[in-house]
Parts: structure tokens; C-alpha cells; sequence
């Protein structure tokens, strides 16, 4: 970032006024490493960004969480386990692909050298060798092994920069997702810290006697705890505006607009997944609410998760048999025909 320095206000004390330049994120900083393309290190490619980090941020969000669950659990649905396929596999492929933007199948062959299964290799530690056909296991630090060639099938989400990984399209909405998170941890640090209830309990009532001092003291002694939040009632005949003042330490009320933060946080993760809110359990606020729900997971199921399938289908064409097998969907709707695509 750019600095102006604009005037010396005093040459003896060298003190000096300056601006900065235009604001930047940080991670613009990363685009030194598009020079190197998909960095390798003779063996394998590195992923352009870090699993780890994706896969922590499956929690980020009880929305983030929730719509890759139900997409999930959409297509678990309506998969018809087969032979070389079973509901646990292909469960845990769809996650890592919906999660990691990467799915990874490894084929198990019989002695004849024909298919006899799928097994899900976890995106996290399965890593694309350099040569066509050839993947790496890679659980940990001076820990890997490759898998037999042309084994592995790899399904991922198309990235624009380059054609190795995969990258899940919700990226655009994890800073949402951060902000969402801070803002649930700043309220709950402020509740724990007690800020949100420090006053200072100042008496200064010429008629109140020594006895109602200590009665004042004790009444506040034993709001503390169960049936605290209590009602202080305090008679002073005669006294003066000023003799009892509470003065708070902190402000009795949080101005982070916690809800304006959660609600617009909210919407860009939803947006993003392109689930509709009533299908996550979200309470409408207005009135109106959100429309029939069964309606909803028609046009959904079309619209997302039929696209989903139609990648999927792609193992088949790889692996040369019918692994991956799904039931006809059956609108929610009554009474009406499934709904066409947008």
C-alpha cells in the first residue's frame, strides 16, 4: 500500500501527517503465486487453497453447514445403491465434493482385473501426481503412498485459473460465513464479560441512615444469583434528585447490529448455496413467510440437484458399468407435475 506523506508539522518535534493509499484486502496478496500456476513439488500438485481451512469452515455457519447437508442428504435420498456402490461411499464422496469442490473414488478390482468396487477417497489427503492417471495418498507429513494407476477417478467443481482441483462455489460467501461467526463470538464474550450489566450504585442521600445503607447493600448482595434482575425500591422522604445515581460502566445495550449482521450474513451464504430459507428452518420474519415449502424443494431438486446428478453420472461412463443409480424423484407437491428448470 502506497503512503503520501503531506505536510511536517513541527521540524523539531518531526512530527508528520500522511495518508494511505486505496484499501486493499488481504488476500490480494496471494496473486504473486498465479505466476507459478499449480504449484508441484515433482510428484504432485499442491490445491490452489487450503483444505484444512475448508473443511473447518464446513462449521462456520449453521447455514453453510446445513445447505451442504441438505444437499447431501437430497441426493442420499434418491440413491439406489448398486454392487459396486454402496449409501455409505457414496455419501461421503458427495460430501467432499459439495465441501472440498473434489470427489475422489478409488476402484478395488477382482483378479480378473474387472471392477468390484468404489471406495471413497477423502479429498483432504488424496493429492493428482504430475502424469495423467497416477494420484497420491497423503495423510500427513512424510507420509504418502501412491494408488495403483488409473484406479482413481476425480469429479470437481470447475475452477477458471486452472484445470488440476477443484474449488466449491460457496467460496465467495466464507467471508460472510467469518463474519457471522465473529459476530455470534463478539456477543457471547460480551455477555461472558459481564459488560452488558457493570454499573456503579452511587448513594449520596443526607436522609438515609447508616441502617439503610447496609439494608441497600444487602438487597443487592442477594439479587446476585437465582432471581437476580431484581427491582431495587428505595424511600428516602425529602431527599434530594441527585442523592442515588446509577451509572453504568458499559453500555446497557450492544451496538454491533448483531442482528443486521446475522440476518445479511445469513442471506449471502443462502445465496450462495442458492437453498431456499424454508427448506434450512429459517423463521420467516415478515408475515407473508416464505411460500409453500414442498413447492420449494420441487423447483430445488430440479434446478440444483438434477445438475448434480448429471455430473455424477460421469463414474459410469469411467468405470464402464452402472455404479451410480438414483430413483425417479417424485414432486412434493400434490397434485401437480415436477416443476421444469429454470
Amino acid at each position: 500500500m502506497d503512503t503520501d506523506i503531506v505536510s511536517a508539522a513541527d521540524p523539531a518535534t518531526g512530527v508528520t501527517a500522511f495518508t494511505f493509499g486505496d484499501p486493499e484486502g488481504v488476500m490480494d496478496r496471494r496473486d504473486f503465486l498465479s505466476y507459478i500456476e499449480v504449484w508441484n513439488n515433482g510428484r504432485w500438485y499442491e490445491p490452489p487453497v487450503s483444505l484444512v481451512g475448508l473443511a473447518k469452515a464446513r462449521f462456520v455457519s449453521p447455514h453453510h453447514a446445513s445447505a451442504i447437508a441438505y444437499k447431501r442428504n437430497q441426493l442420499l435420498r434418491h440413491f439406489e445403491p448398486t454392487r459396486y456402490l454402496d449409501s455409505r461411499n457414496f455419501g461421503e464422496f458427495v460430501l467432499n465434493l459439495l465441501t472440498m469442490g473434489n470427489g475422489y473414488f478409488e476402484r478395488t478390482d477382482n483378479l480378473a482385473r474387472k471392477p468390484l468396487a468404489l471406495r471413497n477417497s477423502p479429498a483432504l489427503y488424496t493429492r493428482r501426481g504430475l502424469e495423467e492417471g497416477r494420484y497420491w495418498w497423503v495423510p500427513g507429513y512424510k507420509q504418502e503412498v501412491e494408488f495403483r494407476r488409473d484406479s482413481v477417478f476425480h469429479l470437481f467443481e470447475p475452477d477458471l485459473t486452472q484445470e488440476i482441483y477443484g474449488l466449491p462455489e460457496y467460496l465467495g460467501a466464507l467471508q460472510s460465513g467469518f463474519l457471522n461467526e465473529q459476530a455470534t463470538l463478539f456477543r457471547r464474550r460480551y455477555y461472558a464479560n459481564g459488560s452488558h450489566a457493570g454499573f456503579i450504585f452511587y448513594l449520596n442521600e443526607a436522609t438515609l441512615q447508616q441502617g439503610d445503607v447496609d439494608a441497600i447493600r444487602q438487597a443487592m448482595k442477594d439479587a446476585k444469583g437465582p432471581g437476580n434482575f431484581r427491582n431495587l425500591f428505595i424511600h428516602a422522604p425529602a431527599g434530594k434528585p441527585d442523592g442515588v445515581k446509577i451509572i453504568p460502566i458499559a453500555e446497557v445495550a450492544a451496538k454491533d447490529e448483531f442482528l443486521g449482521i446475522k440476518n445479511t450474513t445469513r442471506d449471502d451464504i443462502l445465496a450462495a448455496h442458492r437453498v431456499p430459507p424454508q427448506l434450512l428452518g429459517v423463521v420467516p420474519i415478515n408475515s407473508g413467510g416464505f411460500g409453500d415449502v414442498s413447492k420449494a424443494a420441487d423447483v430445488f431438486y430440479v434446478n440444483e440437484i438434477e445438475p448434480i446428478w448429471t455430473r455424477l453420472f460421469e463414474v459410469n461412463e469411467w468405470l464402464g458399468v452402472e455404479a451410480v443409480r438414483r430413483r425417479e424423484y417424485e414432486p412434493l407437491a400434490k397434485g401437480e407435475a415436477a416443476p421444469a428448470a429454470a
